[in-house]
C-alpha cells in the first residue's frame, strides 16, 4: 500500500498533492486570511461612520445587519458547495465535471439573487416593524436595506467566482478583487455618508451604496480574470449541458453551508427581539460586538477557505496522510487566532468600544460583553475546522449539526431563559456554553466518521 501511494504521488500535477503540507496550507490560506482581515477592517470603519451619525443610526445598521448576513450566508453556501465539488472532482481526475460546475454554480448565484429582490420587495417593511416602533430607526433601516438587496447580485456572482478560483488553490485573485472591493467601500464611505467632495450627504443610505458598488466592482472583476486567463477548470459554455445531479450534489453541501452561515442572522434576529426589552443601546452594542468579531472570526473563516479545497483534494484522491496533517495544522492556527482574538477583548474592551463612539450606558453594557464573550473564542477553534473537514468530505449535514449548536439550539433558548434569571450578564455567557458543547459534540462527530470513513480511518503506519 505504502508504494501504491508513494506512487500515485510521483504522478500527482496538481500542487495540492505533492507539495508539504504546511507550507501549501498557508500559501493557500494567507491571501484570503489577510483579504478577510481587509473586509473585518471594513466592517468597523464602516460602523465607525454610521456611529457618527447617531447612535440611532448605529441601531438602524445593527437591525438590518441579519438581512445582510443572510445573503452573504447564502452566496458563501453556493460558493462553498462548489468549491468542494470541483476539489473532489479534480482530485478524482474529472476535469469536465470540474468544468461543469462553474456554470453550474452561476446559475445558482443568480437564482440566489432573484429570490432575495423578490423577497426584498414585499419582505423588508414587515420585517423591521417587528424590531422597532422608533419612526427615525425604522426609515433608516428599510432605506439601507432595499440598496443592499436590490442590488445583491454583485455579492453573489462575486462569491461564487472567488471561490471557484480558491477549489484550484488560487488565491491571490480571490485576495486581490476582494481587497479592492473593500478598499473602495473603506473610501467611497465617508465620500457618501458625509457629502464630501461635492456629494450629497446621504447618510445611511450612503452607506449601503458605497457598500454595492464596490460588490459589483468586485464582480465585474471577478468575471475578468475568470474569462481572460487560463485556470485548472474553465468557462465551457459551448458544450455546457445542464445536470440536475451536478445542482444536487452542489447544493448538498452548499445548502448546510449557508443555513450554518445564515443562523447568524437568525441568532442577531433572536437576540435583537430580547435585547430591545433592556434598551436599543443594548442593541447597538451587540451589533458592535458582530463587527468587532469579524475581525477574529474573518481570518479563521480565511484559513478554512485555504483549508477546505486542500482537504477536499486529497480526501477526493485518497492522500489520506495529506488529510490528516492539513487537518492537524488548520487546528493549531485557527486555535492561534482564536486566542488571540480572546485576550484583544480581555485586555481592551473599553479602547474597542471607544472606536464607536460609545456613551456611558453603551461602556457599562459593553465592556463586561466583550470580556465574557471573548472566552467562548478558545472553544469555536474546534466549531470553524471540523466542520471544514466535513464540508471537504461532502458531508454537509454533519457541519449543520455544529452549527446549528453553535449559532441556535444552545444559544437562544438559553439567552431567552438566562435573561429573566441574570439579566444581560446571562446573555453574554450562552456564547461561551454553545461554542464549548458544540467544539465537544464536533469532536465526538470526527471520531465517529473516523472509524467507518475508508479514506479518514487509515493513517501511515497502517498504510
Amino acid at each position: 500500500m505504502r508504494k501504491q501511494v508513494f506512487y500515485m504521488q510521483v504522478q500527482e500535477t496538481n500542487k495540492m498533492g505533492i507539495r508539504p503540507v504546511f507550507p501549501l496550507l498557508m500559501s493557500m490560506a494567507f491571501p484570503p486570511m489577510l483579504s478577510m482581515l481587509i473586509q473585518a477592517l471594513y466592517n468597523i470603519v464602516d460602523s465607525m461612520f454610521v456611529a457618527q451619525i447617531g447612535e440611532h443610526a448605529l441601531t438602524a445598521v445593527s437591525l438590518a445587519f441579519p438581512i445582510q448576513t443572510l445573503i452573504i450566508a447564502c452566496a458563501v453556501g453556493i460558493g462553498v458547495g462548489v468549491n468542494s465539488y470541483i476539489a473532489r472532482k479534480l482530485g478524482e481526475k474529472k476535469q469536465d465535471e470540474a468544468n461543469s460546475a462553474v456554470l453550474h454554480g452561476l446559475l445558482l448565484a443568480l437564482v440566489g439573487s432573484l429570490l432575495f429582490i423578490l423577497l426584498g420587495i414585499f419582505g423588508i417593511p414587515a420585517f423591521f416593524k417587528k424590531f422597532t416602533s422608533d419612526a427615525l430607526i425604522y426609515e433608516e433601516a428599510c432605506a439601507y436595506t432595499y440598496i443592499c438587496v436590490f442590488f445583491c447580485f454583485g455579492c453573489f456572482f462575486h462569491i461564487c467566482i472567488e471561490k471557484v478560483f480558491q477549489s484550484t488553490g488560487k488565491m491571490i485573485f480571490p485576495m486581490a478583487i476582494q481587497a479592492i472591493g473593500a478598499i473602495i467601500n473603506i473610501i467611497l464611505d465617508p465620500i457618501m455618508i458625509f457629502g464630501w467632495f461635492g456629494f450629497p450627504a446621504l447618510g445611511v443610505q450612503g452607506a449601503a451604496i458605497a457598500t454595492v458598488i464596490a460588490q459589483i466592482t468586485s464582480m465585474a472583476m471577478s468575471f475578468f480574470v475568470l474569462l481572460s486567463r487560463e485556470h485548472d477548470v474553465k468557462v465551457d459554455v459551448k458544450h455546457f449541458h445542464f445536470h440536475m445531479d451536478c445542482i444536487k450534489k452542489i447544493l448538498a453541501v452548499g445548502v448546510p453551508n449557508a443555513c450554518m452561515n445564515a443562523l447568524n442572522s437568525f441568532l442577531v434576529m433572536g437576540l435583537n427581539t430580547i435585547l430591545v426589552s433592556f434598551s436599543n443601546a443594548a442593541v447597538a452594542v451587540f451589533g458592535i460586538y458582530f463587527k468587532l468579531q469579524t475581525f477574529v472570526f474573518m481570518p479563521a473563516s480565511g484559513l478554512t477557505q485555504g483549508a477546505m479545497p486542500l482537504m477536499g483534494y486529497n480526501y477526493g484522491a485518497g492522500y489520506h496522510q495529506r488529510l490528516h496533517e492539513a487537518l492537524k495544522y488548520a487546528i493549531s492556527v485557527t486555535g492561534i487566532i482564536m486566542l488571540c482574538g480572546c485576550l484583544l477583548f480581555e485586555i481592551f474592551p473599553t479602547q474597542l468600544l471607544g472606536l464607536f463612539d460609545a456613551n456611558a450606558e453603551m461602556m457599562n453594557i459593553g465592556v463586561p460583553a466583550l470580556r465574557i464573550i471573548g472566552i467562548s473564542f478558545i472553544p469555536a477553534t474546534f466549531g470553524f475546522i471540523l466542520p471544514t473537514l466535513f464540508q471537504a468530505m461532502g458531508l454537509g449535514l454533519q457541519s449543520l449539526i455544529i452549527f446549528l449548536l453553535r449559532q441556535l439550539i444552545i444559544t437562544l433558548p438559553l439567552a431567552f431563559l438566562f435573561a429573566n434569571w441574570f439579566g444581560l450578564y446571562g446573555i453574554w455567557v450562552c456564547f461561551i456554553l454553545a461554542e464549548t458543547t458544540a467544539a465537544i459534540v464536533a469532536y465526538l462527530l470526527y471520531l465517529r466518521i473516523r472509524k467507518t470513513d475508508p479514506i479518514l480511518s487509515r493513517n501511515w503506519e497502517a498504510a
